[in-house]
């Protein structure tokens, strides 16, 4: 149950995170408006005092030079009007504006967004005398960074959607893949013992005089089929630890499996080069389960009636290495990593599930890691690397 509100927990945390960063978008793009237009205005101000100047001269001539050779240089739209605010003169209003009164609109519009500079002269005997006032709105930058925020949300929106599709795409097909595969693993797992119960039936059928060492081999079956059923119940628990003897845990692995191997497969060697009483604190059996799966994968590796699997185990300060190596085909660097994916197998009829429940049971519950250490057409070696302290 915590995992379903750590999961609602970081849903909200990323809308919150969401609205935050459209939030500071907008706020940093406002507040560089707002300063591209106080410089514009502080602009618009220099160029009336030019023209102030430039009339308290009476030359005509220089203020037609200020309008032609300043004013016109500006890339925003600016026009100047009389005291009555009938336009004079403008420049960089739309083309499509060819009467007084349509300029004249499109001036009320502009000055909803600056408020007009009054043009004013001073003369040394009088008070300052109004004659006009210059209109000006936002340049081509400034409509651009209005808008700017509106195509970054609405890009980044399209990203996040074709993401969030792409990825309920991806988790759906995984997970097809993993009912897939754990009903295949579920039928595998369960397929030896049935298949040996079954066999043990119908030799005590042929051979009652050996019923006492056929109840024992049945019971065997049946305490496997019980481990079984503890194997998948603990995936979704929290995992009891305890001290395990991996030299136990492995005689246990390979004396099950080599007498319960398919006829074809009798003459398959097993090593084992293992120090007697050597433990470790693990979940004996999910450790069991997750050896297994590479045993077994070792064991279908091998195409030949003859073969060899070999278990190796090392300890130094810090880690418990258990190295197990088949003489198979072999699996292509390229796939070194992706045999751990729920799903992916380089059998034909594989279910593509039990390396990716041993890479589980070994990085996730018990801290360690799971690796294709070499593989070549010789055959394949798998390490796991179990802490001898958990907490490492």
């Amino acid at each position: 149950m915590s995992q379903y509100r750590h999961t609602e927990n970081i849903k909200t945390g990323l809308f919150i995170l969401g609205l935050i960063l459209v939030y500071g978008l907008m706020f940093y793009t406002q507040k560089l408006v707002v300063q591209l237009r106080e410089d514009n205005r502080e602009i618009v101000q220099l160029y009336s005092e030019i023209m102030a100047e430039a009339i308290l001269n009476e030359d005509n001539e220089n203020l037609n030079f200020v309008f032609e050779n300043i004013i016109k240089k500006v890339q925003f739209p600016i026009i100047q009007s009389d005291i009555n605010g009938d336009p004079q003169t403008w420049r960089n209003i739309p083309d499509n504006m060819d009467t007084v009164e349509e300029i004249r609109r499109f001036m009320t519009t502009m000055d909803a967004q600056n408020t007009p500079i009054p043009l004013k002269y001073i003369s040394s005997s009088s008070e300052p005398i109004l004659y006009g006032y210059l209109h000006y709105g936002d340049s081509v930058l400034i409509r651009k960074l209005m808008w700017l925020p509106y195509f970054e949300i609405g890009a980044f929106a399209i990203f996040l959607f074709l993401g969030f599709v792409g990825f309920t795409f991806i988790r759906n097909s995984e997970k097809r893949h993993i009912w897939v595969g754990m009903a295949r693993e579920t039928a595998h797992q369960l397929g030896t013992p049935v298949s040996a119960i079954m066999g043990w039936i119908d030799w005590l059928k042929t051979h009652p005089e050996k019923s006492e060492t056929i109840a024992k081999e049945m019971e065997t079956d049946l305490q496997r089929l019980e481990q079984i059923n503890e194997r998948f119940s603990k995936m979704g628990s929290e995992p009891e630890f305890e001290n395990v003897d991996i030299s136990k845990l492995l005689n246990s692995i390979f004396g099950y499996l080599k007498k319960r191997l398919p006829t074809t497969r009798k003459n398959l060697e097993f090593e084992q080069n293992i120090e007697d009483g050597l433990q470790i604190e693990a979940n004996g059996i999910l450790l069991s389960w997750a050896v297994e799966n590479i045993i077994k994968n070792g064991i279908d590796a091998i195409s030949d009636d003859k073969g060899k699997i070999t278990a190796t185990v090392s300890r130094n300060q810090n880690n418990v290495s258990i190295t197990i190596r088949d003489s198979g085909s072999g699996i292509k660097r390229k796939d070194w990593k992706n045999v751990f994916r729920p799903g992916f197998s380089t059998k034909k009829r594989g279910w593509g599930l039990g390396l990716s429940l041993t890479q589980r049971i070994i990085n996730e519950i018990h801290k360690g890691k799971v690796t294709v250490l070499e593989s070549t057409e010789l055959g394949t070696t798998f390490e796991i690397l179990l802490p001898i302290d958990r907490k490492i």
